[in-house]
């Protein structure tokens, strides 16, 4: 049985605080589920739900992994923020990346550090 995660890629330019981050990583989480496809989001519920929330340096790696991802077919959801708190308006924060299939994510964010 293959196995099923989600990925969120989170830009460590901004200096977010924790809160603002869990937020933004809250919506990348439930956009990318709502872009996923029905049978893929079954399967990755009956698994647990599996997420892991990685980093990159700045918009640029944030793109880069958007483009890598769309190009090995997966489902993604760039967050921008409304700039009500902590960052300007239009702030793109992070990155949803699935529900999918492990080797199929990892094979694009696998060498990215945990968060």
């Amino acid at each position: 049985m293959k196995s099923y995660k989600q990925v969120i890629i989170v830009r460590m330019d901004l200096g977010m605080s924790k809160g603002k981050v869990a937020a933004q990583v809250s919506h990348a989480s439930v956009e990318a589920v709502l872009r996923s496809h029905k049978d893929d989001i079954t399967k990755w519920r009956d698994q647990g739900m599996k997420k892991v929330v990685l980093k990159v340096a700045d918009l640029k790696d944030l793109i880069n992994y958007k483009n890598r991802c769309e190009d090995a077919g997966l489902v993604t959801a760039m967050i921008t923020d409304a700039g009500r708190t902590e960052v300007d308006p239009g702030t793109v924060t992070c990155l949803g990346v699935g529900a999918d299939v492990v080797e199929k994510i990892d094979s694009v964010t696998g060498k990215l550090k945990m968060l």
